[in-house]
């Protein structure tokens, strides 16, 4: 059974689409729109429309596209290259149709709390009912699932794959928003939204954590992310990007420096983001001169390429069967299981590893994982497990079942009874980047196994949210920002899982620092005739001491006119451009640097010339 999900709708206005006249029925014929009612629990009231190619796989891939405000199911499927790919590459292309509004009419929701929470409601929750649908109907592959869509369905594509990262394996957003952009209806009309209004501005840190909080606990292999988005987009501002870029490139631990930049067609600067194995996790596409009007004539043909379904039909070669699994570290929920690693057979490379748990007709899964290793948590105490595992690889091939292992969780003794709160937390040792904190052990009736410790921003409000955890009654927190307010609490964890009342609460405030030398390297992302991106300009302090601001300064050549910059307050005097350091990214400790600024300009055609003499203080 799949663990429900929920998935997070978009914003901003799309050009509208003609509606296609479909007729009601289920299961859908192949090769034709229909329109399938009765998919399953649809808080978000909406319709379905669903294209099955002909001849269908037997196990195809699901992508979801999703309109623009304004538009529907229908009309995205008329207007858009997604279902003449399906015939090609075979497989099923789901086509919601929004029906709320917040500003707009027919727009994702992406800003309700409802929206926002894992099975909290609304569209997301119908989203997901469509796909399991999917699954059921037409035998649709379960680690095939991808989303994609354009404006309010290109900042769904980012919401759902932070709300559902187990169900979702890449997504690919055109001209979308990071998620939880929006904080709520209100903000969400572009006329008045913070979002969308041109100068949302928040960290990395910050942007990702945003989606770790989405599904907390959630520890397997994040959906991959294709963002594209016009460099004259009005509407949704084309520095949405770059904050898309900080929140994604986080979320895997990437730099926010590409590890590549290419021009795969004209106008198309595309910036890629590896991890240290060469999988590119994160990919950005800035279309030059394109205004809120994507996605334009072959782009869905890349998106298609990214999600790896390009190769789907040629690779019916399923991975070698994985060794039996070996169960250790059991305890009355939870259970350590690793195997040895199959082999892909068919080129499209190995995906990964799905753990079932052997129980009659049906088997569930009870998790995935990247590597020959798995966690299981959420277990039943006192409780026999007998589970295999299955590898699959990226054409959705799945290998035999392993041979299964058996094992019982451990008996609690009908422990719930919680530690006691730890006692007399205190900090000391702050410093503008870091403090320390001790406080007194918990006591229980089968042993503390740990400590959990929580952290707010300020004096007053702001949510307190795991900063680490330790094994003793102290701990080093780092990274914090100088002359800032923050909140700490800590709670103990038993092994039968029962966690403690919080500690009570310690304020520190961290050093102001002192000002030092820096430097500033430009980096030239993209070209094109007219214009060009510097991204990143590195920041680097060069002192012994720390810095809590930066200036800096460079001239542009003649005719050369600034038309964007993020991460920074500017101004300008003829061609001398001043950037001054904002609030997240003034700090930097000796030797550290920044990579968050970066700006655009254009120039005349033909002119070849850069930006010089820049200076940094």
């Amino acid at each position: 059974m799949r663990r429900l999900t929920t998935v997070l709708a978009g914003v901003c206005a799309a050009a509208l689409f003609a509606v296609l006249t479909v007729a009601l029925g289920s299961p859908a014929v192949a090769a034709t729109l229909v329109e399938v009612t009765g998919f399953g629990n649809n808080p978000g009231n909406m319709r379905m429309h669903v294209y099955v190619p002909e001849p269908r796989p037997a196990s195809p891939a699901i992508v979801v596209a999703m309109h623009g405000c304004g538009g529907s199911g229908p009309g995205f499927y008329q207007g858009s290259e997604f279902a003449s790919l399906a015939d090609r590459y075979g497989f099923v292309v789901i086509y919601p149709t929004a029906t709320q509004s917040a500003g707009f009419g027919n727009c994702f929701d992406t800003w309700s709390d409802a929206a926002k929470q894992r099975n909290g409601g609304s569209d997301p929750v119908s989203i997901i009912s469509m796909i399991d649908y999917v699954e059921r109907t037409y035998q649709g592959d379960p680690n095939r699932v991808y989303a994609t869509g354009s404006s309010s369905g290109g900042m769904m594509t980012q919401h759902m794959l932070a709300v559902y990262p187990d169900v979702f394996k890449a997504g690919a957003s055109f001209m979308g928003v990071p998620f939880n952009c929006f904080a709520g209806a209100s903000d969400y009309p572009p006329g008045s939204s913070r979002c969308t209004g041109g100068s949302m501005d928040r960290t990395p840190q910050q942007w990702g954590d945003a989606v770790r909080q989405a599904y907390p606990g959630f520890s397997g292999p994040r959906p991959r992310m294709q963002l594209w988005h016009g460099t004259s987009d009005t509407l949704v501002p084309y520095s949405l990007l770059r904050e898309s870029i900080e929140q994604w490139t986080n979320v895997f631990g990437l730099s926010q420096t590409p590890t590549s930049t290419d021009t795969p067609q004209a106008n198309w600067s595309r910036s890629r983001y590896a991890d240290p194995s060469g999988t590119v996790q994160v990919e950005a596409y800035s279309i030059q001169g394109a205004g809120h009007v994507l996605p334009q004539s072959g782009m869905a043909r890349y998106a298609i390429e990214f999600f790896g379904l390009t190769t789907s039909q040629t690779d019916t070669t399923p991975p070698t069967t994985p060794g039996t699994p070996v169960a250790s570290d059991v305890t009355a929920t939870s259970a350590t299981l690793t195997w040895t690693a199959s082999t892909d057979q068919g080129g499209s490379g190995l995906a990964g590893y799905t753990v079932y748990r052997e129980q009659g007709t049906t088997d569930p899964q009870l998790g995935q994982s990247a590597t020959t290793s798995i966690n299981l948590t959420g277990l039943s105490a006192d409780t026999q497990y007998q589970v295999y595992v299955r590898a699959r690889d990226g054409a959705g091939n799945l290998s035999g079942d392993s041979a299964p292992v058996t094992f019982t969780t451990a008996a609690t003794g009908g422990d719930t009874t919680a530690p006691t709160a730890p006692a007399g937390l205190a900090a000391s040792g702050t410093t503008a980047t870091g403090t320390s904190l001790t406080w007194t052990a918990s006591t229980d009736d089968t042993g503390v196994t740990g400590y959990e410790i929580l952290r707010a921003p300020g004096a007053t409000g702001g949510t307190f949210t795991q900063a680490g955890t330790s094994a003793t009654t102290s701990f080093t927190d780092t990274g914090l920002t100088a002359n800032t307010t923050y909140r700490y609490q800590v709670r103990a964890r038993d092994a039968a899982g029962n966690v403690s009342p919080v500690s009570d609460t310690v304020q520190i405030t961290t050093q102001a620092g002192t000002t030092g030398a820096c430097s500033a390297t430009p980096t030239v992302q993209s070209q094109w005739g007219n214009g060009y991106v510097i991204q990143p300009l590195t920041i680097t302090n060069t002192s012994t001491s720390t810095i809590t601001s930066w200036t800096v300064t460079f001239t542009l050549p003649a005719g050369h006119t600034l038309t964007g910059s993020w991460n920074a307050t500017i101004t300008t005097s003829g061609q001398t451009v001043t950037a001054r350091s904002v609030s997240h990214n003034g700090t930097l400790a000796p030797g550290a640097s920044t990579t968050s600024f970066g700006f655009q300009a254009s120039r005349p055609s033909g002119d070849t010339a850069l930006p010089s003499g820049y200076t940094c203080a």
